[in-house]
């Protein structure tokens, strides 16, 4: 039996609004060449004037057919923050939606950062730029950057990698001939996006945001037997006639043989971003430990005798946020109890990995570390006045400035229920503590028999709508205030809520643990839990 064909992928660089032009385009590519599977958009895909917002909207509000699937990430430009807010309360749209939100048919947007499969193709990205404004649409947050990098430590190797910008320093060690004439490094490049390329090491990496096509030549990855490839594609209808629109045809990793996987083509070079610049230099013999990454990044080190591994250039981000990683000692990542005391306290990942954080006061993480001579006196009276002041701080606290009570329901002796702010489904309430507690898997009795009262009556009002309800609860080692979700759903798919659990989870590569000897059967992943 014939296996199937691999899925063909048309890339294309910012759209700037100029949906007529990239669907000609792709209609006459699709007559000579096709049939094609999707079509991935890179770089700004929203008009960067007014003057194309009507032909624009044509395709957004279905007066114009899009003819095949089409993805983007780069949602800024005119009328961005007026379309994706339409879409994000579609309710279509409503719940986890890595693999993208509908804008209108054929046309999906992909938030923040995720990874998803297309036609058997792991595909894995970063939406929006680097700004330190923290404005809802154009921009990643540090959030989708640690998820991306928690994705790097997980098994599998992810096909595609979309980022709007290109990876900074992405010419090192290629050949100068190949560099287009006048490329800038530094304009619509990202630093960020280099370390996330070096440790997601997908097989393709696509990038938009300059004005050039560039295909640069495969390189190696460290602790990894693939290539990668990278190109830069240009803005569509450039005045320049630069390529713009690209076509591949990969084979699902997958699927693919450990031969097959690892073949090398005579032009591939080393890695790009583990060396500053190729400049030459004297051979001086160097010490364990030592590494070319160390001129790029600063890194937290308390003890320099606790490096281990000389490899371990970088802070493991699975092992400061979860205690453990799954490669262990075949991590090449530094596994430092140190950092990851300091990460639990709330110090940002990227002041631990690299001294600095580039999103400034915008940045919700603590940007200073606690001094090893410090007593523990001080450190109790540290922790005395961030209780105190936390009350101030909580979002979910009924005393602070920030507590959103227009959306409070019912408020109880120990408990408040209130209604979601960003609601899955109507009805979707939460169920809160007055006290401060890290979860409800740490209430006091008297507060836990508030809070069986309130899911019992949540369950009895549910019925009469005939639904039924899950349970569900974000728990993380530094939260302080605990909130149970509480969504709920038909009572025709309530039998298979746990199956589809399970399946979900599977098919991201994790297990749910189950808990015995509770009023009900939980079951947890790493940070959170689902409660049936």
């Amino acid at each position: 039996m014939a296996s199937p064909s691999p899925p063909r992928i048309l890339l294309s660089g910012d759209v700037n609004g100029r949906l007529s032009a990239l669907f000609k385009r792709f209609l006459s590519v699709n007559k000579s060449a096709g049939p094609f599977d999707a079509l991935l958009c890179v770089g700004q895909f929203f008009p960067d004037s007014t003057e194309l917002l009507e032909e624009f909207m044509e395709y957004i509000e279905e007066r114009r057919d899009i003819p095949i699937p089409t993805y983007f990430i780069g949602d800024f430009g005119v009328a961005a923050p007026k379309v994706l807010s339409a879409s994000v309360k579609d309710p279509a749209n409503l719940g986890f939606k890595m693999d993208g939100f509908r804008v209108c048919n054929n046309l999906f947007w992909l938030k923040g950062s995720g990874n998803f499969t297309l036609f058997g193709l792991s595909v894995a990205y970063l939406s929006g730029r680097q700004s330190p404004s923290g404005q809802q649409f154009g921009t990643y947050s540090q959030d989708d950057v640690d998820a991306l990098r928690a994705l790097a430590d997980e098994p599998g190797v992810v096909d595609l990698f979309l980022t709007n910008e290109w990876p900074s320093g992405v010419t090192n060690r290629t050949s100068a001939g190949d560099i287009p004439p006048g490329l800038s490094d530094s304009l619509g490049s990202d630093s960020t996006i280099a370390e996330l390329v070096a440790e997601i090491k997908p097989r393709y990496h696509i990038a938009g945001s300059k004005t050039v096509f560039y295909a640069r030549e495969p390189y190696t990855n460290i602790d990894a037997v693939h290539v990668t490839r990278f190109f830069g594609l240009a803005p569509v209808g450039n005045k320049e006639k630069q390529k713009f629109m690209h076509a591949i045809s990969p084979t699902p990793a997958s699927t693919m043989t450990v031969a097959e996987i690892s073949t090398k083509p005579p032009n591939t070079t080393l890695s790009p971003y583990t060396i500053v610049d190729d400049t030459p230099r004297k051979e001086t013999t160097k010490r364990p430990g030592d590494s070319t990454l160390d001129e790029q990044y600063w890194r937290y080190d308390v003890k320099k005798q606790k490096q281990g591994n000389g490899n371990a250039e970088k802070l493991c981000f699975k092992y400061l946020s979860c205690g453990s990683c799954p490669r262990g000692d075949d991590c090449r990542f530094r596994h430092d109890e140190d950092a990851r005391e300091q990460y639990m306290r709330g110090v940002c990942f990227d002041f631990l990995n690299k001294g600095k954080c580039e999103r400034g006061p915008e940045c919700q993480f603590k940007h200073d570390l606690v001094a090893e001579g410090e007593s523990i006196a001080n450190r109790r009276s540290r922790s005395h006045m961030a209780s105190t002041n936390r009350s101030k701080e909580c979002w979910f606290c009924l005393s602070s400035p920030n507590v959103e009570s227009h959306l409070i329901i019912s408020v109880g002796g120990n408990l408040y229920c209130a209604l979601a702010k960003g609601p899955l489904v109507d009805d979707h309430v939460l169920l809160i503590p007055v006290e401060h507690s890290p979860s409800t898997l740490s209430l006091p009795p008297d507060c836990q028999r508030d809070l069986n009262r309130y899911q019992s009556s949540l369950r009895k009002y549910c019925k009469t709508q005939r639904k039924e309800l899950i349970f569900f609860e974000l728990i993380s080692k530094r939260g302080t205030h605990a909130n149970l979700q509480a969504v709920p759903i038909p009572q025709t798919k309530a039998s298979s809520a746990k199956s589809i659990f399970n399946l979900a989870a599977k098919k991201l590569g994790f297990d749910f643990e189950t808990i015995k000897g509770l009023q009900v059967e939980m079951y947890v992943l790493v940070s959170w839990s689902v409660k049936f």
